[in-house]
């Protein structure tokens, strides 16, 4: 029983940081209807930015209770500087590079995202060199809970806190307030909504950093955990488009679902035929987009 716990826990921790990224990838696709291909670079930017923030606080400011970094409260208070900066990044990238491709075909878009993929990687590679970036101290600092006889980390119960909160805040922050109102009419006929006096540009900017922010907040918080390290922004996206693949691209519900299934399917490979765990989930995904095409939420 406690061994079964632990695989569910586990489990949702996989599915709450896939929910941050493959959220905000389905946000991004269901307001501009542009499939990013550097969301998950964008990932990885708020990982290396947290990672680096944190591990300088760590080693170089002696004010902590045992006198070698600054405390558990204050480091955690500037985790979620990585998402920050990959909003800031979205949205600056969203206005001077991706708009000129509105009207254009869907393979411009597609090879300028895939084009800033390859920038940020650069970036990252530039500004942090090809060496690991680590913020295990606010993970150490956690501690762990017993569960039965097992030692659980105390900070993966915050990654699915999180997880769970910012799925309550989308939902609440599309379908209960006046910006989601437009945001969802904007998405639906862009033409209409413009002719209402809603400033379409602003909406799109908005939406893309909101999306690159969830992002940003997923490599954020899962940087305590395992160090920032180069590819791991490739990783992230392609489990985040089987996410979307699964539940929908373009609904925030589908994201959700398919972050659930993807990650009890991963636990389960991880634990029990780890040899097929990827086989298994695109073999998962290519059986949705036969019986429904759309995926299990998504529109045709």
């Amino acid at each position: 029983m406690d061994i079964a716990l632990i695989h569910v826990f586990n489990a949702l921790l996989y599915a709450s940081v896939l929910f941050l990224i493959a959220g905000g990838l389905s946000l991004i696709y269901g307001v501009m209807r542009i499939v990013n291909l550097a969301h998950g670079n964008l990932y990885a930017f708020g990982a290396y930015v947290s990672a680096w923030i944190i591990g300088y606080l760590s080693t170089s400011v002696a004010v902590g209770e045992a006198g070698s970094g600054a405390p558990t409260w204050v480091l955690l208070a500037l985790l979620p500087a990585g998402a920050l900066a990959a909003a800031a990044a979205g949205a600056l990238l969203e206005p001077t590079l991706l708009r000129p491709f509105y009207k254009r075909a869907e393979e411009y878009q597609l090879l300028v995202t895939f084009g800033l993929l390859m920038i940020i990687d650069d970036v990252i590679r530039f500004l942090w060199g090809p060496y690991p970036l680590s913020a295990s101290v606010v993970f150490e600092n956690f501690g762990s809970v017993t569960v039965g006889d097992t030692l659980y980390p105390t900070y993966n119960f915050l990654v699915i806190g999180v997880g769970a909160l910012a799925a309550v805040f989308l939902w609440a922050f599309i379908y209960r307030t006046r910006f989601g109102v437009v945001l969802r009419a904007t998405s639906q006929d862009m033409r209409m909504s413009a002719a209402l006096g809603v400033n379409v540009n602003r909406v799109y900017v908005q939406a893309f950093t909101l999306g690159c922010f969830m992002a940003g907040l997923g490599g954020a918080i899962i940087v305590p955990s395992q160090s920032a390290v180069l590819g791991m922004g490739v990783d992230a996206l392609i489990l985040s488009f089987i996410v979307v693949v699964i539940g929908g691209l373009g609904s925030l519900e589908g994201a959700l679902l398919g972050a659930l299934i993807v990650g009890v399917v991963r636990e389960a490979g991880i634990t029990w035929f780890p040899e097929v765990e990827l086989a298994v989930l695109y073999l998962m995904a290519a059986a949705v987009l036969l019986v429904r095409p759309a995926g299990l939420f998504g529109r045709a």
